[in-house]
């Protein structure tokens, strides 16, 4: 990839290849920077470079990676292609003889980048001065947001053990100029090493860099496996090494060339209320005690920049960061999971709800083998529900995973729920935080011929439609590829909030599961395989839109209903039609909409904007 020395270095990159745009016009980093880089990801407009923001003494960079294009210009080449070059590499060397050194140089040099550069200062430490994030344009991105959140800081922890680093992304709501929370949900590295220090209660000394170039910022966000050094990667990247250098008030490696680093402790005793923030789901995740950030120092570079992000309902920025990083490194389950042809995450969900694996099955139930296997490895221990395929299906194309769910599915012998395990902090849909269930939808061609015995399918002469006359609160039905009929009902939400909580209608709290249990067992739908109940604010007819709406709002546990299902001994036994309610629920956080009067005053800039 191209060797930026900064993210500076990289946003002027963007702007000689037509991929930036400058806005002198003065915005808000209060909700209008949200509208504005959401309307433009939407409409395929370059990143922004906000050159006045209101109270800020900072530029604000957004969508600096919210497009294909942008992300191949930062890496030099489209991620699939460096992803196929890594493992092909990696498979050759075991065991590593000189041979396949010399006929893989280029990756080999890569490797041997990897190393991080150590140097006695960078530009990132040019002005030294005291706390005061209010001179920066940091974001309140949603209107019930708890505060104003640093959204895009890289926080670089040391184990107190070992000094093994690590780097990730956390949300930090500010509270003030010199504190702010620190969102570690489970399974998070600095999380992990946050756990090592209070157990030897030692001092937690760590640093926010704001702002790196960007295979910094990828490999912070890939999901590497616990104990890689994201600095490492980062050298492997963008094929040289990386630059770091001491902090200046803690006793710790920074980047040399972030364009902000924010050094300071986190009490190891010590939580505050944070959020509620607007998440990558779509809705708010609700306010909760996590640790405190105490900032002693900010270095920074002249002239610097700083860099934002919004996350929300798709599509956002985070689809083309998380769809680049999985490209790279999804490969590389091949190397404990040799059965694993392909794997893809759906943006559409949140990544974490939905992973499609497509599985070279080589005995009976093998692809149920490796879904077990992935869902106690590293970060996609967080993924809630796994659909597997063969080898040669497309994992990306989700209509060809429904065909094959059509084709192969038997409930009987296999769909798996795991109850009461880890589950992403911020899947609200168990009611309980960290907690609740996944399952597994075997949809794999089997080996051996593993099926009930059916009677003769006939032709659905049902008319779909004709559900509507069934229940008025039904208001549209949508059957694909006559495998997923998806039925939208009345749940009578209106969307007002009162303290961070939506006020609703009449809503009855049980219409989804009620609906549902009245149209599953209809003898004309049995030839269906999945029935799913959503909500009046999700569009049926759009596949975005409904991948977000059944994924991010149903419990394995409480919301999966069969047609026919009892129990042998403590044993589920499934058959029949699997039905979800995935309908909005009494309890749930409310979804992300942006706030009328914001969406009237940026239509009154937007042409003036994009001059």
């Amino acid at each position: 990839m191209p060797n930026f020395s900064s993210l500076s270095d990289f946003l002027f990159y963007l702007e000689r290849n037509g991929e930036l745009k400058r806005f002198s016009v003065e915005v808000d980093p209060v909700l209008e920077t949200t509208e504005i880089s959401m309307r433009a990801l939407k409409e395929g407009k370059q990143a922004i470079l906000f050159e006045r923001c209101t109270n800020a003494k900072f530029p604000l960079a957004m969508n600096m990676f919210a497009s294909e294009k942008r992300i191949e210009l930062a890496l030099g080449k489209h991620p699939e292609q460096l992803g196929e070059e890594l493992i092909r590499f990696l498979e050759e060397m075991m065991p590593p003889t000189l041979d396949a050194l010399l006929n893989n140089k280029p990756i080999a040099k890569r490797f041997l980048s990897a190393r991080p550069k150590k140097v006695s200062s960078g530009v990132s430490q040019e002005i030294i001065s005291q706390p005061m994030l209010s001179d920066f344009p940091i974001q309140k991105c949603w209107e019930f947001d708890g505060g104003r959140f640093i959204t895009y800081g890289q926080v670089f922890t040391y184990d107190p053990r070992n000094a093994k680093r690590n780097v990730g992304i956390y949300r930090m709501h500010v509270f003030d100029d010199a504190t702010t929370g620190m969102h570690w949900q489970i399974q998070k590295g600095g999380g992990f090493h946050y756990y090592q220090a209070q157990k030897l209660k030692k001092d937690f000394p760590l640093a926010v860099a704001l702002g790196t170039e960007p295979a910094m910022l990828l490999a912070t966000i890939a999901a590497l496996p616990e104990g890689i050094d994201e600095v490492m990667f980062a050298g492997f990247l963008r094929n040289a090494r990386f630059p770091m250098t001491k902090a200046k008030s803690i006793p710790i490696d920074v980047p040399a060339n972030a364009e902000f680093i924010l050094e300071g402790f986190v009490p190891l005793d010590e939580t505050r209320l944070e959020g509620p923030f607007g998440d990558h789901f779509g809705h708010y995740s609700n306010a909760a005690n996590f640790p405190v950030f105490n900032i002693k120092t900010i270095t920074h570079k002249r002239n610097a920049i700083y860099p934002g992000i919004v996350v929300g309902k798709p599509p956002m920025e985070d689809k083309f960061l998380g769809d680049a990083t999985q490209q790279i490194l999804a490969p590389l389950i091949k190397l404990i999971h040799k059965e694993i042809t392909a794997m893809w995450a759906y943006y559409e969900a949140g990544f974490h709800n939905l992973l499609v694996v497509a599985v070279d099955q080589r005995y009976q139930k093998e692809a149920m083998k490796a879904a077990l296997g992935i869902m106690g490895t590293d970060q996609l221990a967080l993924t809630k529900c796994i659909i597997t395929v063969s080898e040669n299906v497309d994992v990306k194309n989700w209509n060809a995973v429904l065909r094959e769910i059509k084709n192969n599915f038997d409930p009987h012998f296999d769909f798996v729920m795991i109850p009461k395990v880890p589950l992403d902090t911020l899947d609200f849909s168990s009611y309980k935080m960290n907690l609740g269930s996944k399952m597994i939808v075997d949809a794999t061609r089997k080996v051996g011929g593993l099926r009930l015995a059916v009677g003769e399918k006939k032709d659905l002469r049902f008319e779909i439609s004709d559900l509507r006359l069934i229940d008025s609160r039904i208001l549209q039905v949508n059957l694909v590829d006559e495998t997923l009929l998806l039925v939208k009902v009345d749940t009578k939400i209106d969307f007002q909030f009162v303290n961070h909580k939506p006020q609703t209608t009449n809503l009855e709290p049980t219409i989804g599961k009620e609906i549902l249990e009245k149209i599953i067992r209809l003898p004309e739908l049995q030839q269906l395989k999945l029935i799913a109940m959503v909500s009046e604010d999700v569009d049926i007819f759009d596949k975005e839109s409904y991948i977000w709406g059944v994924f991010t709002r149903f419990d394995c546990e409480r919301d999966v209903i069969f047609s026919e299902q009892k129990l042998i001994g403590i044993s589920p036994v499934y058959n029949g039609v699997m039905g979800i309610d995935a309908t909005w629920k009494i309890g749930y956080p409310a979804p992300l909409i942006m706030n009328e009067e914001i969406v009237k005053r940026v239509d009154a800039k937007w042409g003036r904007m994009w001059k």
